[in-house]
């Protein structure tokens, strides 16, 4: 009988191919072991990087906000110490309508990365004329780390 056209002999080579497609186990408990090991190195350092990287938009846009500020001041020539960072998005009652327009793209301009609105202090503790101020991730005066202060110009 000759093997090649025996149907048994197919049936088997089919069964033993499909075998060695699959994972075991012991593979799929293997790869999420490893999965599992570069998880916990890894996570720590990139959730550390998302701080960072929010206290450097938030320390950016503080600046840009400063700069409309500034600007503001030199185009109506006042700012007082009950105005606050909305004036550079909504205008003042005593400026006329056509001497106005916003000195930002939005109001979400004005909101820190954590979703608290930035403070314009007036005097500035740091800066003469005034602070732009985000007070972080934990929007409270003070702090370290990812929960300190940004103050700018």
């Amino acid at each position: 009988m000759n093997t090649e056209l025996n149907p048994m002999n197919d049936n088997n080579r089919n069964r033993r191919t499909a075998r060695r497609r699959g994972f075991t186990l012991i593979e799929a408990i293997v790869v999420v072991l490893i999965l599992g090991v570069l998880a916990a190195v890894i996570a720590p350092r990139l959730i550390s990087r998302v701080g960072q990287s929010k206290q450097s938009v938030a320390a950016t846009n503080a600046a840009t906000l400063a700069s409309a500020v500034t600007q503001f001041s030199i185009d109506h020539r006042r700012l007082d110490s009950g105005d606050d960072i909305t004036i550079v998005w909504d205008r003042p009652s005593d400026i006329a309508e056509d001497k106005w327009e916003p000195y930002v793209q939005s109001q979400e301009a004005m909101i820190d990365p954590w979703g608290n609105q930035y403070i314009l202090r007036i005097p500035g503790e740091k800066n003469l004329d005034f602070d732009v101020v985000s007070y972080g991730a934990d929007g409270k005066a003070g702090g370290e780390g990812e929960n300190a202060d940004i103050v700018k110009p």
